[in-house]
């Protein structure tokens, strides 16, 4: 039976939302939280695993220190204390990817707490609190086969792999976030998208959403104005930044079609569907006894030393929010351009593209046209519609010489999205490349003057302007390749016309 939803001004018009989100990261260090198995992504199943991280009887973890550290650093770059002493817990669950049936975590003594991320969203910033940053292992990967989803029902078997198993994640919760209103899903990206950036500025891990690397679980309710929020959904490990704000808005139509009926939400997590945008039951959400933590008995509390904490804080790089406020003025872009750049995701493709050469003009020109309308037709991430930054500076030269104008670098970037390598390749396989040489477009010109008397007679008796309809027949006639600006000079010669 299909349910009709409500529309999404009408939902925001009756209800509050709020918000939360709960933030994975897998660090890159070099090896696993706790053992020195490798933690490169990849790899053939089960075979970057030992005994510490498959939890054999006997084996004991001991602490990476580059993981604390690099906690530590994510922590004070999100306006967090940092604790003078905090432990390790074991969160106890039987799942099959967690091969001891118990995650060492953090629990209620967490290594960074009580933080903010201040967002940009439509020209005003939005404070998002931190409540905590903590340190734990990843599972390991469960894969269901022979089914049609990927998902345990219907498929025929099940097989784990534990090369994941152990390496060190950092996990970023906020407070609960109200009063964004109809903001709510954008909000919600902007943060992700925002904590993403950061992170990747202390490099200290690559941020692939599309790699499991961040992983976002996004909780949402609603409630009536003036009273109490709402039960929460969570809905689990949403990959993609557009899938954050989809998330958000499916659950706020859901969840209010269902308080419309006079149901009430279930606390429960909540799987979303990229094809159609929907969210569908997972299981019942746990509360923290289930958990039945206990403080991990085979590792010593960490206490953190204050003067290396300082050391930490006063080495961190420049932060994004920062950053993008120093290259708006360095490309002299009004607030509203620059918005339209960091809502684009493009500041570090833009950036990217001008280092390697473009100016930032021509790189604006092109992520925020052509690339961003091709990433939004096909539903990707515009870092991942199909060219490099040093592709794009790479094609722009090409026009800046005169090789290419813009119709054909369009369609020489078509042949770069394609993977058929490097626009000079392209433009030269494909001979695309802008013909400017006389004695090559004389003929064309000729044939154009012949093709319209009354046009070339127009020209002659002084009506420049007019010599445009002979341009456009020459480059019809050269498929666009002819100089545009070579051929007008050509056909105002032919004609004894002074430009």
């Amino acid at each position: 039976m299909t349910t009709t939803l409500p529309a999404y001004d009408e939902v925001v018009a009756r209800y509050e939302p709020v918000i939360g989100l709960e933030t994975h990261v897998e660090l890159g260090t070099n090896t696993k939280m706790w053992c020195g198995c490798p933690t490169d992504f990849g790899g053939e199943p089960n075979t970057r695993v030992c005994p510490v991280c498959l939890g054999l009887p006997g084996s004991l973890p001991v602490a990476n220190k580059a993981a604390i550290e690099a906690t530590i650093r994510i922590g004070l770059a999100l306006n967090c204390s940092i604790a003078e002493w905090c432990r390790f817990a074991r969160k106890n669950y039987f799942y099959p990817d967690m091969p001891k049936n118990f995650q060492i975590s953090q629990y209620d003594e967490p290594l960074c707490v009580d933080g903010y991320l201040d967002v940009e969203v439509n020209g005003e910033t939005v404070r998002i609190g931190i409540e905590r940053v903590h340190l734990e292992e990843d599972t390991g990967k469960t894969l269901h086969v022979g089914g049609a989803t990927g998902r345990i029902h219907g498929a025929t078997e099940s097989l784990v792999d534990y090369n994941r198993a152990g390496i060190p994640l950092v996990e970023i919760v906020t407070k609960p976030i109200p009063g964004t209103g109809a903001l709510a899903p954008e909000v919600a990206r902007a943060y992700v998208t925002e904590l993403r950036d950061v992170i990747r500025s202390l490099g200290v891990s690559d941020v692939r959403m599309e790699e499991g690397s961040l992983r976002c679980d996004v909780n949402t309710s609603l409630n009536l104005p003036g009273e109490e929020w709402g039960t929460r959904t969570e809905t689990k490990n949403v990959n993609s930044l557009r899938s954050v704000e989809r998330a958000v808005r499916s659950e706020m139509l859901r969840q209010a079609s269902v308080l419309d009926a006079g149901g009430s939400i279930t606390q429960e997590t909540r799987h979303f569907h990229e094809d159609t945008g929907d969210t569908t039951p997972g299981r019942s959400k746990e509360t923290a006894t289930d958990y039945r933590y206990f403080p991990e008995p085979d590792l010593v509390p960490l206490a953190p030393d204050t003067a290396w904490v300082a050391e930490l804080k006063a080495a961190l790089p420049e932060l994004p929010r920062l950053r993008r406020k120093r290259i708006q003025q360095d490309w002299g872009l009004s607030d509203l351009d620059m918005q339209s750049v960091v809502n684009a995701g493009a500041v570090e493709l833009i950036e990217r593209t001008v280092a390697a050469g473009a100016t930032p003009a021509a790189a604006r020109k092109w992520w925020l046209g052509e690339l961003s309308r091709r990433a939004n037709e096909t539903g990707v991430e515009l870092s991942d519609v199909g060219a490099t930054p040093e592709q794009v500076a790479e094609l722009q030269g090409l026009v800046d010489a005169g090789k290419l104008n813009d119709k054909l670098a369009r369609i020489v970037l078509e042949g770069v999205i394609g993977g058929e390598g490097s626009p000079a390749e392209i433009m030269t396989n494909r001979g695309l490349e802008v013909v400017s040489d006389t004695g090559a477009l004389t003929a064309a010109v000729d044939e154009a003057i012949a093709a319209n008397p009354d046009v070339a007679d127009k020209v002659r008796s002084g009506k420049v302007a007019a010599a445009g309809a002979l341009v456009g027949a020459v480059m019809k006639t050269t498929r666009g390749q002819a100089d545009a600006k070579t051929v007008r000079e050509l056909i105002l010669e032919r004609l004894g016309v002074q430009g």
